[in-house]
């Protein structure tokens, strides 16, 4: 397992207890690489890289996205308690026999969430819109694919949603899910296998100090494989840098709940660390 944090034009890489800062690091060659390990491992011997003498990197240290120009999609309605919400939210709109539809189909739902310039990355601010009244986080496990399609590392994800948009009509999605400041991704990306079944998913939002909102799950809950959807993001279509996918939520806080300015948003997820962003 190796950790790959992204601080401005320089990298740190983190394998086992051995920490390095590395220039001249790219992700988009590793994304371009049939083997990220490989790839990967001289770095922990070059010259050119500055070992770093601490065990542990500090939560409290803030990362950008670990991203360039890989694009971020994101994948929709992959969990039983997703699909409850999505019909919820879309009931008065009579959309939400659309979201059923989808939960049972072969074919899932896939968007397009952020570029990597958009992306926001660990202790970020993240925003709610303006124009919208009903507005949620979504802690979802993010794949990593490579240029030739093959899932080969992990990240955590927040897809920012505005719950009232999308409700209005299916047809607003990309307004509700595509918008400034409304994606995140991090702290870091983690090369290897270190998801299983059990791993757990969990998001805290704290509000003046208080606890507001928090939930969990398991990747176990999750309806479809990992490389399902990898293989249908990559139908079609070509991603020269690779991309980042987003495998959808099992947690939806209750209609009662819309995030407001000053919220402080904490994902967990077992082997990949903690994401946490504060809303503008």
């Amino acid at each position: 397992m190796i950790k790959i944090y992204r601080d401005h034009d320089d990298y740190v890489l983190q394998n086992l207890n051995q920490i390095i800062r590395v220039q001249g690091f790219s992700l988009d060659a590793l994304f371009q690489s049939t083997n990220p390990v490989e790839y990967l491992t001289p770095f922990f011997g070059s010259t050119d890289s500055e070992p770093i003498q601490q065990k542990v990197i500090s939560i409290e240290t803030p990362w950008q996205a670990p991203v360039e120009n890989q694009e971020i999609w994101a994948a929709g309605v992959t969990y039983m308690r997703s699909k409850s919400a999505r019909m919820e939210e879309s009931e008065q709109s009579g959309g939400d026999h659309f979201y059923d539809l989808v939960y049972e189909a072969e074919r899932p739902e896939l968007f397009f969430k952020s570029t990597g310039s958009r992306a926001r990355g660990h202790l970020s601010l993240v925003r709610i819109r303006d124009d919208s009244a009903w507005n949620v986080p979504e802690p979802e496990l993010t794949l990593a694919i490579n240029s030739g399609g093959h899932i080969f590392g992990y990240t955590i994800g927040n897809d920012m949603s505005s719950r009232s948009i999308e409700g209005e009509n299916p047809l607003y999605l990309p307004q509700a899910k595509i918008y400034r400041g409304s994606c995140a991704i991090g702290p870091c990306l983690v090369v290897g296998n270190v998801i299983t079944p059990e791993s757990k998913i969990s998001i805290t939002v704290t509000r003046q100090s208080k606890v507001e909102f928090h939930g969990d799950t398991s990747v176990s809950q999750l309806k479809r494989r990992f490389n399902e959807l990898a293989d249908y993001l990559y139908r079609e279509n070509e991603f020269p840098c690779g991309a980042y996918l987003m495998t959808g939520t099992g947690i939806v806080p209750d209609a009662g709940f819309t995030l407001q300015s000053g919220d402080r948003i904490q994902i967990q997820i077992e082997g990949l660390g903690v994401l946490e962003n504060d809303v503008e």
